[in-house]
């Protein structure tokens, strides 16, 4: 997963050798769309959580304000990868696949990607104030947690992994946030240990794919080794987080829904971190929804998760 940063517009850096290629306005608008990531706003799919557990989905002004809150995320990330892009420009060059996006390759010139910048935040930041303030402000807060990233964070080892899963998390209280949802100790739990997982995970796929610290900081600070007891920790508290969420929840029908969901939940975790270990783990938002051994378990859980709640 790429990490939502908001990196500094002054180190853009030169163009690629020979000067960028000027771009038509079918390809500059086709490389925004690109640099804006909406392959990534799978991600914000987490606004749904809290108000999925929260047996609330039936609500017509909930799923209303669970939809805008997923829309402000989307236009807020989206303006944050645009930064970053432009920010990581010199880096992205030197990497083997970075360097084919846009702005790095030239066809999204960098002060057209920052008016991009200005009107996605401006539009997506707006609408979550006017949903909530408190969602408002969560979001900025979110977005002061991104600056600290981009200028300092995300060259420390540690940090930088929990400033990116603090992301993963953020959206999740947002959903919750938006709907006037209490989040228990267990869902926060799972959320925070779970995102821990994926960060991790996808850290251990950089560190395999490029082999050292040229295109992250932090990497250098890593071993393979360190960033495996990083996964399996966050794994082992992330299975037992959700099984006691699972027994402890109350009993709503004659079937045992959450003590079931139990067992794609941990085959999930299982598969996941087999792939991550065969160093596949580098774009984790891709391979959930690419994997079909995935894909399969999610619908299987999601199925059993959402009957626990709403079946009675």
């Amino acid at each position: 997963m790429t990490a939502d940063t908001v990196p500094a517009p002054e180190s853009a850096g030169p163009a690629p050798s020979g000067g960028p290629v000027p771009a038509s306005r079918g390809s500059l608008a086709r490389g925004l769309i690109r640099t804006a990531r909406p392959k990534q706003w799978v991600k914000n799919v987490l606004v749904f959580a809290a108000p999925a557990a929260g047996a609330a989905l039936n609500d017509g002004g909930v799923i209303r304000d669970a939809v805008l809150t997923f829309v402000a995320f989307c236009l807020v990330s989206s303006a944050t990868y645009i930064l970053n892009d432009v920010g990581d420009v010199e880096a992205d060059r030197r990497h083997p696949t970075k360097r084919n996006r846009p702005i790095a390759a030239g066809i999204v010139p960098v002060p057209v990607a920052l008016v991009a910048v200005v009107a996605l935040l401006l539009v997506g930041l707006g609408l979550a104030y006017l949903i909530s303030w408190r969602l408002g402000a969560l979001l900025t807060a979110y977005k002061a947690l991104t600056i600290a990233y981009t200028f300092r964070l995300k060259h420390t080892a540690i940090l930088d992994i929990m400033v990116v899963a603090a992301g993963f998390v953020v959206r999740a209280i947002s959903g919750g946030v938006a709907v006037d949802i209490t989040l228990s100790k267990w869902f926060l739990a799972v959320t925070c240990f779970g995102s821990l997982f994926m960060v991790a995970g996808k850290r251990h796929g950089e560190l395999l794919h490029v082999g050292d610290g040229s295109t992250r900081k932090a990497l250098e600070q890593y071993t393979v080794e360190y960033l495996r007891f990083v996964v399996t920790m966050a794994a082992a508290v992330t299975i037992l987080t959700y099984c006691l969420w699972a027994f402890e929840h109350p009993k709503t029908s004659e079937v045992p829904w959450w003590g079931l969901s139990i067992v794609p939940f941990v085959m999930g975790i299982m598969r996941y971190a087999l792939l991550v270990d065969q160093g596949k783990g580098g774009a984790p938002e891709e391979l959930v929804i690419r994997d079909p051994g995935l894909r399969l378990i999610g619908l299987a859980w999601l199925a059993l998760f959402l009957g626990s709640v709403y079946i009675h």
